[in-house]
C-alpha cells in the first residue's frame, strides 16, 4: 500500500518585484488625487537640498513628471536620445498608446538636465538612472515620489500619477483649451482630459462680483 504524503501547500506571490507598493483606496488617504503647483514646487525643493548622492536626480524627475505630464513608466523608460539639449527639445514617446510629441523644454529644465548629465556616466541611454546605471524601476519612481511628499510636509500620500494630474490641473486653470491639453498629454480618448476642464477652478471665477 503506497504512502500518502501530504505536502503542505506553500503559498507564493504573483507580484513583480518591480511592481509599485499597493496603495489604500483614495478616499482613505486623501481628498484629492492632484498637487497643486505651490506643492510641486515644495517637492523639488525639498529633494533638491536633501543630502542624497541622487538628489539632483530626484528632483529632475519630479520637474520633468510635472511640467510634462508623464507615467512612471514613460519617466522609467526616459532616453537621452529623446532629448535635444542644444535645440532646447523633448520627443515624448507616450505609453497605453498615448499621441507622442515634440515640445520645448524650458531654462530650469534644461539647466537641470545638464547638470545630471554631467553626473551621469557619459555612455547611459537613460535618463532617470540607479547608482548601478541600470533605468530606474517604476517601483523606485513610486518610493521617489513618495519621500518627496513627506520631505516637503504634504500630510496626506503622494504617487507618481499624481504629477501628471497636477500638469493636466495647471493648464485648465492657465485657460488652456481641453483639445490642447489632450495633445499635451497624450491621451487617446479626450474624456480622458474633460476631467481637468470640468473640475477647474475656472469655472467659477465670475459667479460672484463682489
Amino acid at each position: 500500500m503506497a504512502r500518502v504524503i501530504a505536502l503542505r501547500q506553500i503559498p507564493f506571490s504573483t507580484k513583480r518585484p518591480n511592481s509599485p507598493p499597493p496603495r489604500q483606496p483614495n478616499q482613505a488617504s486623501r481628498t484629492r488625487e492632484h498637487l497643486t503647483p505651490y506643492e510641486v514646487e515644495r517637492m523639488i525643493a525639498a529633494t533638491r537640498h536633501s543630502d542624497g548622492r541622487v538628489a539632483e536626480r530626484d528632483a529632475l524627475l519630479i520637474m520633468m513628471a510635472y511640467r510634462h505630464g508623464l507615467r512612471a513608466s514613460e519617466l522609467s523608460g526616459l532616453r537621452w536620445d529623446q532629448i535635444d539639449l542644444k535645440a532646447g527639445a523633448f520627443h515624448v514617446a507616450r505609453r497605453k498608446n498615448g499621441s507622442p510629441s515634440t515640445r520645448p523644454l524650458r531654462g530650469p529644465e534644461l539647466r537641470a538636465l545638464r547638470s545630471w548629465k554631467r553626473q551621469q556616466d557619459e555612455m547611459a541611454p537613460y535618463v532617470f538612472t540607479s547608482l548601478r546605471g541600470g533605468p530606474l524601476t517604476i517601483r523606485t519612481i513610486h518610493f521617489v515620489v513618495a519621500a518627496a511628499g513627506k520631505a516637503a510636509g504634504i500630510k496626506f500620500p503622494i504617487h507618481p500619477h499624481m504629477l501628471r494630474h497636477a500638469t493636466g490641473f495647471y493648464l485648465a486653470n492657465a485657460g488652456q483649451d481641453t483639445r490642447a491639453i489632450q495633445l499635451y498629454l497624450g491621451h487617446k480618448n479626450i474624456q480622458h482630459t474633460v476631467r481637468y476642464t470640468e473640475l477647474s477652478s475656472q469655472r467659477f471665477k465670475n459667479f460672484w462680483k463682489d
